[in-house]
């Protein structure tokens, strides 16, 4: 039985309709990109070239100007409203440069509110969320993320992207915030959440030393390129 790719984008264009609304060219205009179901990408990008954009088009946060994006073989941008926030929900964890975790709320809380989303029991979320932050090494589930270290803070991240089960997690920028020795642990703890939940990993990142962590890595501008050359 064949398994939908994690991830398949094709024909991607977008550009932000409020900014140089007489200018031509695209902020991001990507032919293809797929990830495998369980596989793990890096892809790399200086800033201002649309890595966080991609990642928003591929959440369904914004709609593309042409161009399909599937995720394990929905194509997130034919639903609306509330039907993408539920997909979105179960189908996709997303880890964020600054975290966005909710400050006054504690670790456990934190994971108990991406659980609302998914399509788990509810009487199985204290327990699933409790078992996830343990097995991140976060022992006190009660305490409140604004007092807790920025390693403890991305390990609560990492809990709560994976906690709906997601079949693709986005990564941006993840280790932005942390120095060379931490940002390599963390990258680490990512890559080995995700495979251990089964879930693929999408990174994106100006980071060079990300790179030997990763089998796969591909440059957004070569991608991007790809289709200049095939019609030069």
């Amino acid at each position: 039985m064949n398994t939908a790719p994690a991830l398949l984008v094709s024909g991607l264009k977008f550009r932000y309709k409020q900014r140089n609304p007489g200018a031509f060219g695209y902020v991001l205009d990507l032919p293809n990109l797929s990830v495998a179901a369980g596989e793990q990408l890096l892809l790399t990008g200086g800033s201002g070239t649309g890595k966080s954009t991609l990642l928003q088009l591929i959440a369904g946060l914004c709609d593309p100007d042409e161009g399909i994006v599937e995720v394990a073989g929905t194509h997130i941008h034919e639903l609306r409203g509330a039907a993408r926030d539920a997909f979105r929900g179960r189908t996709i964890g997303m880890i964020f440069q600054t975290f966005n975790l909710l400050h006054g709320f504690s670790a456990l809380e934190n994971v108990l509110a991406a659980l609302m989303f998914s399509t788990i029991h509810e009487d199985e979320h204290r327990t699933r969320a409790t078992t996830l932050l343990s097995r991140l090494g976060i022992s006190d589930t009660n305490a409140r993320v604004e007092r807790m270290s920025v390693g403890q803070q991305q390990r609560v991240a990492v809990a709560r992207a994976l906690a709906c089960a997601p079949k693709l997690v986005l990564a941006d920028e993840p280790t932005a915030s942390l120095d060379p020795e931490n940002a390599s642990a963390a990258m680490e703890l990512i890559r080995g959440a995700c495979a251990e939940a089964g879930a693929s990993l999408l990174c994106v990142s100006h980071d060079p030393t990300l790179i030997p962590s990763f089998a796969r890595v591909e440059s957004l501008a070569t991608i991007a390129a790809a289709k200049t050359e095939v019609h030069s």
